[in-house]
C-alpha cells in the first residue's frame, strides 16, 4: 500500500515486509503503581545520594527575544491543559530548590519507586515533570523541576523558567535545602521569592540522616517560611511525618471530574530532531525545554493537551541514540523511560531528521513502536532546511529503511515556524480512528473468499492448506484469527495483510494477523473442540 503524505504521492513501498521479532504483549497493560502505605512506611526502594552544590550559574537573565519566541508559539488550535485550563481535580505539589539538594529524590521517595532520574551530576533534572502519588488515602500530583537558581543563563534560565511554571500551576510547595551545608544565598534568594507568592509552602530540610544533624535545621527558621521538617530523602527518615503534614496542607480533597478517554501519544525518534519543540508546536505552549544541545531532554515529559474539544496524553521522550548496552547513567535510564512511553502509546509520532535523512537507529524505533502494537505518523521535520538534493535522498532512505511501515502516513513540517504542525492532528485522529475500527465477520470471510480466490494458500508440510473463515479478535491494534488446515507462510501472511489493507483502510495502524490451525473438516465459528497451534504474524 502506498504511503500517504501531505505534500505528494510518495512511491509505494515494497510488496513484501515486515518488522522483525514476534509481537508483545499489549500496549494497553499499565505499569503498576506502588500502593498506598501506612504512615511508618518508609519505601522499599534504593536511592542514591546527591553530591555538593555547584557554583551558581553567571548572571544573565532570560533574554525578551526568547520570551517573545514563547508567545509566538502560543497556537488557538490546542492548549495544555495547565493551572487555567485543568479541570478539578488531584491538586498539585511542587518540589522546589537549588540545584542537588535531593529533589528528585524526594519524589522517588513520596512515591515509593524509582521514577525520577537520580546522578551524581548536577543539572540532571531539566524539564518539570509530573507523577500521582497517594498517601493516606489522599491522591495527589507531584511535580519534580530543575535546581531553581535567581540569576541563570542558557540552558540553565530555560530550567528556571520550567521551575517558575511548576510553581504558579501548583497548589503546594515543597521547599527543598540541604540540612548538611546551612543556608545558601541562592537559598535565601528563593525563599524571598517564595514569600512574594500567594501559594503555601512547606519547607522540608533534607539530607538529615540522623539525631545528630537535627540541631543544624535550626537556622532554617530565619528563612521566614515556618518550621523546616527534617528529611532524609535518601534512607526514608521523617518522610512520613512530612507526607502527613502535606496531607493536611492540601485540605480536603476536591472532587475530581470523571478523566476523559485520553489516547496516550508518545513523540520518538533520535536526538535533536525537533520533538519537544514538536509538543510545544502541538500544545500552544512551552511545556519542554528547547535548547540547540542533543539530549537537553532527559526525563519524559507527560502533559495533558486540548484540541478541538478533545484531551490527548501527549509524552515527550528522551533522544533514542543508544543501545541499553552502551547506555550508562541518567543516559541509561532516559532510553528506559522512552522505550515504556512507547509501549503504552496509543499512537507514536516517529520525527525524522529531514536533512539528515533516515537512520538505523530510526529503524529500530519503527520496529519497537510496531511491535508494542502503536499507531505510528512519520513526522519528517525540519523540512524548510531540505534542499533538493536532500529530498531524493531522504525518499530514498525512507522506502529502504522504513519500508516495513509504508501503511504509516508521512508529514513534512518545520516545528521551528509551525509549517503543518496543525495537520498532526488530524493525522493523530486518523490513526486512533484506524486502530480502533472493527470490520463484521460476514464482511471479513465474503473479502476471504474473493482474497483466497484470487491467490490460494500454498502448501504447508506438503499438503493443501484451506482457510475456513476469519475474525476479527481485538481492536487496538486490530488482530485478525485465520482458521486454517495447516500453517499460512509468512509470505501468504503478508499478503493477507496488504490485501486487508488494500480493502478496508488500516492506515496508520499495525495489523496483527494470526492462523489457527483446526484439522477437523466440521470446524465453524462456535463450533465446539479442535485445539490447535497458533502463529502470530511478526507485524
Amino acid at each position: 500500500m502506498s504511503r500517504q503524505s501531505d505534500k505528494s504521492p510518495e512511491p509505494a513501498g515494497p510488496d513484501v515486509g515486515n518488522a522483525p521479532g514476534q509481537a508483545r504483549p499489549s500496549a494497553e497493560t499499565p505499569t503498576p503503581e506502588a500502593p498506598a502505605a501506612p504512615r511508618s512506611r518508609t519505601p522499599e526502594v534504593e536511592l542514591e545520594a546527591e553530591p555538593e552544590a555547584g557554583p551558581a550559574a553567571e548572571v544573565e537573565p532570560e533574554t525578551a527575544e526568547a520570551g517573545a519566541e514563547a508567545r509566538e508559539r502560543e497556537r488557538p488550535g490546542a492548549r495544555a491543559a495547565g493551572a487555567e485550563a485543568r479541570a478539578p481535580g488531584l491538586a498539585r505539589v511542587a518540589i522546589v530548590g537549588r540545584p542537588n539538594v535531593g529533589k528528585s529524590t524526594l519524589v522517588n521517595r513520596i512515591l515509593g519507586r524509582r521514577a525520577a532520574i537520580t546522578q551524581e551530576t548536577p543539572g540532571v533534572t531539566r524539564d518539570r515533570v509530573t507523577y500521582q502519588a497517594e498517601w493516606a488515602g489522599r491522591a495527589f500530583e507531584v511535580i519534580d523541576t530543575g535546581g531553581w537558581e535567581p540569576r541563570a543563563s542558557g540552558l540553565q534560565a530555560r530550567v528556571v523558567a520550567q521551575a517558575e511554571r511548576a510553581m504558579a500551576e501548583a497548589d503546594l510547595l515543597l521547599f527543598v535545602v540541604d540540612a548538611t551545608t546551612g543556608i545558601s544565598p541562592e537559598d535565601a534568594a528563593i525563599a524571598a521569592r517564595l514569600q512574594r507568592g500567594d501559594v503555601p509552602v512547606l519547607l522540608v530540610a533534607n539530607k538529615v540522616d540522623g539525631p545528630s544533624l537535627e540541631p543544624q535545621i535550626g537556622g532554617f527558621w530565619s528563612l521566614g517560611l515556618g518550621e523546616p521538617l527534617p528529611v532524609s530523602s535518601l534512607h526514608g527518615r521523617g518522610s512520613g511525618e512530612l507526607l502527613d503534614a502535606l496531607v493536611v496542607r492540601l485540605g480536603p480533597e476536591r472532587r475530581q471530574a470523571p478523566e476523559d478517554d485520553q489516547p496516550a501519544i508518545a513523540i520518538v525518534g533520535r536526538p535533536n530532531v525537533g520533538k519537544s519543540s514538536l509538543l510545544n508546536r502541538m500544545a500552544g505552549a512551552e511545556l519542554a525545554i528547547v535548547d540547540p544541545t542533543p539530549g537537553t531532554t532527559r526525563d519524559t515529559v507527560d502533559s495533558v493537551v486540548e484540541h478541538d474539544g478533545r484531551s490527548y496524553r501527549v509524552v515527550d521522550t528522551a533522544g533514542m541514540r543508544r543501545s541499553f548496552q552502551q547506555a550508562e547513567g541518567a543516559d541509561y535510564f532516559a532510553l528506559v523511560r522512552s522505550f515504556q512511553a512507547v509501549d503504552r502509546a496509543d499512537v507514536a509520532l516517529l520525527v525524522l531528521d529531514a536533512p539528515t535523512g533516515v537512520t538505523e537507529q530510526d529503524q529500530k524505533v519503527a520496529v519497537r513502536a510496531v511491535e508494542a502494537g502503536a499507531a505510528v505518523v512519520l513526522i519528517a521535520n525540519k523540512w524548510d532546511l531540505v534542499d533538493d538534493e536532500a529530498r531524493e535522498r531522504f525518499d530514498l532512505d525512507l522506502e529502504r529503511r522504513l519500508h516495513f511501515v509504508d501503511w504509516a502516513p508521512l508529514l513534512r513540517t518545520a516545528a521551528r515556524t509551525g509549517r503543518n504542525v496543525e495537520k498532526v492532528w488530524q493525522h493523530i485522529d486518523a490513526a486512533l480512528d484506524q486502530r480502533s475500527q472493527r470490520v463484521p465477520t460476514a464482511a471479513l470471510n465474503r473479502w476471504l473468499e474473493q482474497a483466497a480466490g484470487r491467490t490460494p494458500p500454498p502448501p504447508s508440510r506438503g499438503r493443501s492448506v484451506k482457510i475456513r473463515y476469519v475474525t476479527q479478535a481485538r481492536v487496538n491494534p486490530p488482530e485478525f484469527v485465520f482458521f486454517t488446515t495447516g500453517s499460512l507462510s509468512p509470505a501468504y501472511r503478508r499478503y493477507l495483510e496488504h490485501d486487508l489493507r488494500r480493502t478496508f483502510g488500516f492506515q496508520g495502524t499495525p495489523l496483527r494477523v494470526v492462523d489457527r490451525i483446526r484439522k477437523r473438516e466440521d470446524a465453524r465459528p462456535g463450533a465446539g473442540g479442535g485445539r490447535g497451534s497458533r502463529q502470530r504474524s511478526p507485524r
